[in-house]
């Protein structure tokens, strides 16, 4: 859950008797593949969802998005006309394909609509990416998109064991961000059933100079969200002012070995 104060007691007593409100939302990305190679499939699908992803749900309404692209060995491409709306649990989300030509490492990118969370009382816009590694060409996975808020990888995003120690800055207009606070989420796959609510949300925050660790104990896909507060507010669908909550997730996948 976001660290904003909840100052309706209803909503605060409502939180507490179902936990399941109270869980951290993340902006899904995600490829059919981590690393594309030659013998592979050349064509990906990419899986975009706004949920709650080690509870496995409930998925959120996702307005159109406001950019959808990728960094690659050809530039950046536009893909936005390239997504494709479908309902799940009720709510919109997207899926798009696409098809590698050249090899190099491509940075997909999304930049959602705004979503109003009323129990929280902000607007929540979170610019995700994920890098996929193609016929293992140039390494480029530490170039940064550009976004207001992002996550400067530190370690390669792609090609991690289970185990294996993962490193970003957070930055805001291209400048570390001192002590971030970092949540962290598997995606899970049905076979994870956490304790408490506690294991749901891993919390971390990072040093000085905005760098965060976290070691992956679990093979699959790991969301980390550096989650700030925005530079002013913003307006609601009710239209009064509110803060706006700006994160920035990056999606890494870590192996089994055998």
């Amino acid at each position: 859950m976001r660290r904003h104060t909840i100052h309706c007691l209803s909503l605060l007593t409502l939180a507490t008797l179902l936990p399941g409100l109270a869980t951290a939302h993340f902006q899904t990305l995600i490829p059919s593949q981590p690393i594309v190679n030659p013998e592979s499939n050349r064509q990906i699908e990419l899986d975009l969802r706004f949920t709650h992803p080690m509870q496995g749900g409930p998925a959120m309404q996702m307005g159109q998005p406001e950019r959808f692209g990728v960094l690659g060995p050809e530039g950046d491409q536009d893909l936005l006309t390239t997504l494709n709306p479908y309902r799940i649990e009720n709510a919109r989300a997207f899926q798009a394909r696409y098809r590698f030509t050249r090899p190099g490492d491509h940075i997909f990118y999304l930049q959602p609509a705004r979503y109003w969370e009323p129990a929280e009382g902000v607007m929540i816009e979170h610019y995700t990416k994920v890098v996929v590694d193609a016929f293992a060409g140039e390494p480029a996975w530490d170039r940064l998109v550009g976004f207001p808020v992002e996550i400067e990888p530190l370690t390669r995003p792609y090609g991690l064991w289970r185990g294996n120690l993962f490193q970003g800055v957070v930055k805001r207009d291209g400048q570390p961000v001192p002590f971030a606070e970092v949540e962290v989420e598997w995606l899970n796959d049905g076979s994870v059933t956490p304790p408490a609510d506690a294991y749901v949300t891993q919390v971390l925050r990072a040093d000085a100079n905005g760098t965060f660790s976290y070691a992956l104990p679990k093979a699959g896909w790991w969301g980390f969200a550096a989650l700030l507060e925005g530079p002013q507010p913003v307006t609601n669908p009710g239209g009064k002012k509110v803060p706006l909550e700006q994160g920035a997730l990056i999606w890494v996948h870590a192996l089994e070995m055998p």
